[in-house]
């Protein structure tokens, strides 16, 4: 499993703790600090959708300017993403063949159960 976000993103803590407290292993990538790649992007956005990975409630979204987010599209997001990591909803988990986005306590006792 690899979970993906920014260390001191609230949620992203949640879901760290969460983790360990149910003693599953992980490897964790900080987008901010290590990056992102536009191919592991890509494959995010093939199962996931590029809407689901945009974040629009984060201050990322709202420092934009009216045109950009009234126009925004695929392209324009994934390049938004790649461009300023912040804006991806966290975090971003692949497991096994999937890849989810968010943090959910009960989705995910469901989801990793041993």
């Amino acid at each position: 499993m690899k979970l993906y976000g920014i260390r001191n993103c609230d949620t992203v803590k949640k879901a760290r703790k969460w983790l360990g407290d149910a003693g599953i292993d992980y490897e964790f990538h900080d987008f901010k600090k290590d990056g992102l790649d536009t191919d592991r992007l890509s494959q995010w956005e093939q199962v996931t959708g590029w809407e689901l990975l945009l974040n629009r409630r984060g201050t990322t979204w709202r420092k934009l300017s009216d045109d950009v987010r009234d126009n925004i599209s695929a392209q324009s997001a994934h390049d938004l993403m790649l461009d300023n990591p912040s804006i991806i909803k966290r975090p971003v988990v692949e497991h096994g063949d999937t890849v989810s986005v968010g943090f959910n306590a009960d989705d995910w006792a469901e989801r990793f159960k041993h």
